[in-house]
């Protein structure tokens, strides 16, 4: 292969590779812009601005997030930080490249990182699942403090999302060196040699969305394997509670379309002359749960059309700064967030987020779409408890660039928050990581969930190299910081693909998937702006199960430390007089000492019929009243 060819050849994948991670155009360094009108930059004076670099040995800072334990990747995953080292030349020949060589030294990081990258967390009892692009490794964490490695799997293939349903496993595939059979060697990047379009068709290579039996953990057996025509980025567990006995998949497949010749019936034209593309469209993939190896796709819904017309190619960006003002069309979701409860599901589909009416979880309908031209790439999203509110995150730059710089405007690649009035989404903000970092460290919004605190609305989140935040989004409309965990740069010369992936809590931890280091575990701290015991009352919370795509409901049992979380809150908002919070707080002290002896309820009990006559100057007091009221009611030990 000739020095151009080769060039050639990396170019094609160095874009592939973009696009895998969820990208919608390649990074430019060219040095900072003057910001747009109206904007500002990152506060390059925050502790977290100018942390010292290292892999293992970085500096740190945190608020409110207190750092439990780092497990290393297991050494099948560990790619290190040395362009030449052992494990390069694997990465790469997972990707599809013989010979490391053909990389020039300054990239081999970056691309072999992503082959070994860390992805998407799930959970099911004391076990944690970290997804990886070279497989899966599941650990115990029935003492978080102490938390073991029980299963390390290889299975190459790129993207590696996991969720777990009973002794089921799923695992997205999108990256065209998957194979059936879980095979280490990848296929060659490229088609023809000297080439520079997509891999030849090949009748061993696999996309879509694998199924395990992780009946016995310490060895998942592939049970299924649901081929795509875009294979998976990301994927959704739906559970419909009408169905026992099935489950169901939405795909995402952000990727080129595969040729027919390597899965019949994939074309990816564009739809005035291919009205069959794969293109505008999610898959749901059905899976019979006795009977798992016969799941398969039973509907492509074409949620981005437009039923009066016909035309599947419907909706578009608006024209975001990304595509320079011009509209680009959408043709794919990244992530969708579903919640049953509600029949609702909120997908981040490129130039759109959207809302899906999911009561047929097998027939989800679009009822709702907005585009914002600061948004570059719609990425995930989140739904309030309540179902009132919804998140969404905006990937600008595909999560392989610097965009939480000083010079990097404050409403690209942040969150967009709405309030949902019934199928209506209404914008009130943006959030961002308001600490600027280095042009070392890929930053951008990314995957997060609830933080289940009585009487606010709180999500932890992921910004890869930025670390985690702690946004308290109770009043949409001003989105606020109240905690942090930030890392120094991997490097301070070059950009190392790191940080983290996923920030999840669960069961009254966080768990991060640190893409180049390992799984980090944290708990959180009280702070003047989240109490001991409203921590407490977010521990009370617990889930036998974890995919956060599928949103659940959480609710509080009438503890009363749920209580002095609401009057923590009271007072923090002065919503009621300092003697009432002194006169509350000394009665729940009295009836915890007297394991609530009759007296010490009937106190509390004058107390509720007291507040029911408390006028709150805003909802959101009167909402946590109303909710204090309830627990003094009827509390429990």
């Amino acid at each position: 292969m000739s020095k151009v060819q080769s060039l050639k050849s990396l170019i094609f994948l160095a874009c592939m590779l973009l696009v895998f991670s969820g990208t919608s155009a390649i990074v430019a360094q060219n040095g900072p812009k003057p910001l747009p009108p109206g904007m500002k930059g990152a506060d390059s004076n925050d502790p977290r601005a100018k942390l010292s670099p290292g892999l293992f040995d970085a500096g740190e800072a945190a608020v409110g997030i207190k750092h439990i334990s780092l497990l290393k990747k297991p050494a099948a995953f560990d790619l290190g930080i040395d362009p030449e080292g052992p494990k390069i030349g694997t990465a790469l020949n997972a990707l599809g490249i013989p010979d490391p060589k053909m990389v020039p030294a300054q990239m081999r990081l970056s691309f072999a990182g992503l082959a070994f990258a860390n992805s998407d967390l799930a959970f099911q009892g004391n076990r944690l699942f970290l997804g990886n692009f070279y497989g899966v490794n599941i650990y115990d964490i029935s003492d978080p403090a102490d938390t073991k490695l029980l299963t390390s799997m290889v299975c190459p293939g790129g993207q590696g999302d996991v969720s777990v349903y009973k002794n089921l496993m799923f695992m997205s595939v999108e990256m065209p060196n998957g194979r059936l059979d879980c095979g280490e060697q990848g296929f060659p990047a490229t088609g023809a040699p000297g080439g520079n379009g997509p891999p030849a068709a090949n009748k061993d290579r696999f996309r879509g969305v694998r199924i395990f039996d992780i009946s016995d953990i310490s060895s998942p057996k592939q049970v299924g394997a649901v081929q795509t025509c875009r294979g998976s980025h990301t994927h959704t567990l739906v559970v419909d509670p009408k169905d026992k006995e099935n489950v169901y998949i939405y795909v995402s497949g952000t990727s080129f379309v595969r040729p027919g010749e390597e899965l019949e019936g994939c074309s990816g034209g564009p739809p005035d002359k291919d009205p069959n593309t794969a293109l505008f469209r999610i898959e749901v993939i059905k899976v019979p749960l006795k009977a798992p190896q016969d799941s398969k796709v039973v509907n492509a819904p074409r949620i981005f059309g437009d039923p009066k017309t016909g035309a599947i190619n419907a909706l578009n960006d608006g024209g975001s700064h990304e595509s320079q003002g011009r509209p680009q069309e959408t043709n794919q979701c990244h992530d969708i967030t579903v919640y049953s409860e509600i029949g609702l599901a909120a997908g981040a589909c490129a130039g759109n987020g959207i809302l899906l009416d999911i009561k047929d979880p097998a027939n989800p309908k679009r009822v709702e779409a907005v585009n914002d031209p600061n948004y570059a790439y719609w990425h995930s999203a989140s739904f309030s408890n309540d179902g009132k509110k919804v998140v969404f995150t905006d990937e600008w730059g595909g999560g392989m660039g610097p965009r939480c710089r000083e010079s990097d405007p404050n409403k690209w690649g942040a969150n967009a928050l709405f309030h949902l009035n019934g199928t209506k989404l209404e914008f009130k903000n943006y959030y961002k990581l308001p600490a600027a970092q280095s042009s070392t460290e890929n930053c951008v919004a990314h995957n997060g969930s609830l933080v289940p605190v009585p009487g606010r609305d709180i999500k932890v989140q992921a910004w890869y190299q930025g670390g985690i935040s702690l946004m308290d989004f109770t009043d949409a409309a001003n989105p606020v910081e109240i905690g942090y965990f930030d890392r120094g740069p991997i490097d301070s010369k070059m950009l190392v693909m790191g940080g983290s992936w996923s920030a999840y809590w669960y069961n009254g931890r966080i768990y991060s998937a640190e893409i180049a280091r390992g799984l980090d575990i944290f708990e959180l701290e009280p702070t003047e702006n989240l109490s001991q015991n409203e921590i407490d009352a977010a521990k009370l919370v617990r889930f036998d199960v974890l995919n956060v795509q599928n949103q659940e409901r959480y609710d509080w049992p009438r503890k009363l430390v749920v209580a002095k979380a609401y009057v923590d809150q009271l007072e923090r908002s002065k919503a009621i007089s300092s003697t009432q919070i002194g006169e509350l707080r000394q009665a729940i002290a009295t009836a915890e000492t007297s394991n609530l002896d009759k007296k010490s309820k009937s106190k509390l009990k004058s107390f509720a019929s007291s507040l029911q006559k408390t006028k709150a100057a805003d909802e959101v007091s009167a909402g946590r009243i109303r909710a204090l009221v309830e627990v003094l009611k009827s509390p429990q030990v």
